[in-house]
């Protein structure tokens, strides 16, 4: 049917009509849901999908859940192909389907107008628990989903406006809390029957052809919208690499993301060919889920004012091998979804920095941080499920220093933490200490942003801690002679005695007793520019709010002050130029060889010369960043090879891309931390 021309006015009006549709939805849930990540963290969100899974209009929403949710309706009408009546309500979560990770449901309830499937409400939320070997349904060394909960593949939940109790049934009896799940679900329902009545409104009021019309007039100028910025930048490849945490039997394999970005026109491709073959553990995600994070770094860097729907999902096309780390298959975990989503955005904004170097900011903290603590509460004699994503720092940018303790970027309108009132009132756990995390943003001309230090005690009976994080090993990255953010770390302390685990970020249901404390510190953001260029005064002002100790001003931004907290100006242009000139550095040659090893993973090794390495004050496993001419550095880890060449460091086609550099040029190096992966 041919799109006909829509008065400005009128399609304005249809537009934010839509939206607004959605941000009823929104309300509706968070009036009518019982779990605290829902009413308290905002942990949903709801959209409007035409029969094409093209959406429609989203509001404040989570783009690590809404940006994947066209996959689902594809899915949903793929299973039910000209089988949808009216009265049927479709749920899902099945990663494989659509779906990001399993405690996240999905809700299709699609609505006819005469006859015909005219548009989908849909709503996501994350179920405090899903089931699994753990309360929460986090676990961090799962190593398949079985483990991770129950799996549900696109049901129609209601046929024909009948509730299927048994299918009902039979997904409550696999989770905990079933009471609290029933609620989330009738929320989520309450919400998509809001739309319908509104919807309808809409249809009376302005036609079924006008309505259909403003659809498809708003995605098309979205999608003109971004192709125009995309065109401004020049033709090109431009290709990055990092790296998930991944442990088999505690040693430590990091696996290998790779993404191209490809530039052709008005239109950009996003290739993630290379990256690490899915393996038995908590790093791998769903396509869906590794495309929301590409178009969240692109979208955000490129056009952050313009509106979101499916239009400009038309302009970036995804490429990704199948049953890799980014695309995961079989029964291979998917917990992970939030890692691997912040990953794709690290790459991303990463490889714009080679193009667009002032649109971008250091890398983000990294990781969605999900906490888990379950058991059985003695005094309210129920079950509990404590289930938290402590925010870290946001990278810092051109103009300015990066936020602290707040939601990134494909966070969208989610809170991270619960208020102590709300925690404490429905279960065993009391807040002992919430803050900033001092010394923990990226070193920069712009400083990254903080992590939090939250701590939580156990007041009675017994619980399992869970932790599912990645950034505990590998810090966020700086950008521009940045330096790294501090890394996450979660400790629990018992008795005054404090145990950190053995893969750091990756804990399944550790026991706790009533009295222990758990510690959560969240990452930092990567700084932004050379250290040594920021303003002294700023420096200064934040030693004394306390984000930076006086140590890290003299030895990270070469900041002397004085007794009094003043700047002392000649002993800091000494102490930048002796640290200045303290820089590691060292000239590059060519070598095709392969310079990955790994076991299932996969990763970068710099092989160096006995000689050299010890004039850089490194070792076998010490892991390290390189920096060239791209703003972003590239990392690997060391290993001694008496056979090398003295003097010179061996780097590959690739290496010397993402570097921004030939053979010959010299670079820098950075220790991060040693020992890694000896």
């Amino acid at each position: 049917m041919a799109v006909r021309a829509v008065d400005p006015i009128t399609l304005e009006v249809v537009c934010e009509g839509l939206i607004a549709i959605v941000r009823e939805m929104r309300a509706t849930v968070i009036r009518a849901s019982y779990s605290p990540v829902i009413w308290e963290l905002d942990d949903f969100s709801c959209a409007l999908f035409d029969p094409q899974a093209q959406m429609v209009a989203q509001s404040e929403d989570h783009p690590g859940h809404v940006l994947p949710m066209p996959w689902s309706v594809r899915c949903a009408m793929e299973d039910f192909a000209g089988d949808i009546r009216p009265g049927d309500i479709i749920l899902l979560n099945d990663p494989y389907r659509g779906g990001t990770h399993l405690n996240d449901v999905t809700m299709l309830y699609p609505v006819f107008e005469e006859g015909e499937l005219l548009i989908f409400p849909a709503v996501r939320a994350h179920w405090a628990d899903v089931g699994g070997m753990t309360p929460g349904s986090y676990s961090g060394l799962s190593t398949n989903i079985y483990q991770e909960g129950v799996r549900i593949p696109p049901i129609k939940i209601y046929e024909e406006g009948r509730l299927n109790r048994a299918a009902m049934a039979l997904l409550l009896s696999n989770m905990r809390l079933p009471e609290d799940r029933t609620g989330d679900f009738n929320a989520a329902l309450g919400a998509c029957r809001v739309a319908e009545g509104r919807i309808r409104t809409l249809l009376a009021r302005y036609g079924r052809k006008t309505v259909l019309d403003c659809i498809a007039l708003n995605l098309d100028r979205s999608e003109r919208r971004l192709r125009e910025r995309i065109a401004a930048l020049p033709d090109g490849e431009y290709v990055y690499e990092d790296y998930l945490e991944f442990y088999e039997e505690g040693r430590f394999d990091p696996v290998l993301m790779r993404l191209t970005l490809t530039v052709r026109g008005d239109e950009i491709i996003a290739d993630f060919a290379g990256s690490n073959a899915q393996v038995p553990g908590v790093v791998n995600s769903s396509l869906a889920t590794t495309g929301a994070g590409v178009f969240v770094a692109i979208k955000s860097a490129l056009d952050p004012e313009g509106p979101i729907n499916h239009g400009v999902f038309r302009a970036i096309r995804l490429l990704a091998p199948e049953a890799s780390i980014v695309d995961v298959r079989g029964d291979a975990p998917a917990g992970a979804h939030g890692e691997v989503r912040k990953r794709a955005v690290s790459v991303t904004l990463a490889a714009l920095a080679q193009v667009v170097p002032d649109l971008v900011s250091g890398d983000l903290c990294g990781t969605s941080f999900p906490n888990a603590i379950g058991g059985y509460d003695p005094g309210r004699q129920r079950q509990y499920v404590y289930y938290e994503a402590p925010a870290g720092g946001n990278g810092g940018f051109r103009e300015n220093d990066g936020s602290s303790a707040y939601g990134n970027i494909d966070f969208g309108n989610i809170r991270t933490i619960q208020t102590a009132e709300a925690l404490e009132s429905g279960m065993p756990l009391r807040v002992e200490r919430c803050e900033l995390r001092p010394d923990s943003g990226g070193e920069g001309r712009m400083r990254g942003g903080l992590g939090m230090r939250r701590e939580l005690r156990l007041l009675e009976g017994e619980g399992r801690y869970s932790v599912l994080s990645d950034r505990a090993a590998i810090p966020p990255f700086g950008v521009g002679g940045a330096g790294p953010a501090a890394p996450v770390k979660v400790s629990v302390v018992r008795n005054g005695v404090e145990f950190e685990f053995p893969t750091p970020g990756k804990v399944t249901g550790f026991p706790l007793v009533a009295g222990d404390v758990v510690v959560m510190q969240s990452a930092g953001g990567g700084g932004f520019g050379d250290p040594f260029a920021r303003d002294p005064d700023r420096v200064r002002e934040d030693v004394t709010s306390g984000r930076v100790s006086a140590d890290r001003a003299r030895d990270g931004y070469g900041v002397i002050l004085t007794a009094d907290g003043d700047v002392d100006q000649e002993a800091t242009r000494r102490r930048r130029a002796e640290l200045g000139g303290a820089r590691r550095t060292m000239p590059v040659r060519a070598d095709e060889r392969d310079p990955y090893e790994g076991v299932r993973g996969r990763h970068r090794v710099l092989r160096l010369a006995p000689a050299l390495a010890s004039a850089l004050g490194l070792a076998s496993g010490d892991l390290v960043e390189l920096l060239g001419r791209h703003p972003a550095p590239l990392r690997a880890w060391v290993k001694i090879d008496p056979e090398e060449r003295e003097g010179q460091a061996p780097l590959d086609h690739l290496a010397r891309r993402i570097l921004g550099i030939e053979a010959g040029d010299t670079i820098e190096v950075r220790c991060l931390s040693t020992g890694g992966t000896s």
